[in-house]
């Protein structure tokens, strides 16, 4: 008997910006000694967004955003700022 599956890609998944938020704070709830996965993870909801529209409102190139949120890519404090402010999100700070 065969399985058949389904690709999910969760891109499909952040429509609003209430699932991005929601994916990101999942992010950084269960990584949050590992930037390069929130990196990744920040990448992903600006594909969903638009990748190219989250760089002109980050104030970057397409090209340098793909690179900040690449694998390889370590994105400064102030570029996560500010990517999360052009996807419309905000970090903020509670106590643990």
């Amino acid at each position: 008997m065969s399985v058949e599956t389904i690709r999910w890609d969760v891109q499909d998944a952040l429509r609003s910006p209430e699932d991005c938020a929601a994916f990101v704070e999942a992010a950084i709830e269960e990584a949050a000694d590992d930037p390069a996965f929130i990196a990744l993870v920040l990448g992903e909801v600006a594909k969903a967004r638009g990748m190219a529209q989250t760089a002109r409102d980050a104030g970057m190139t397409r090209e340098g955003l793909y690179k900040a949120l690449s694998p390889q890519g370590n994105p400064s404090f102030a570029t996560v700022l500010k990517v999360l402010a052009a996807l419309g999100l905000r970090m903020h700070v509670a106590p643990v």
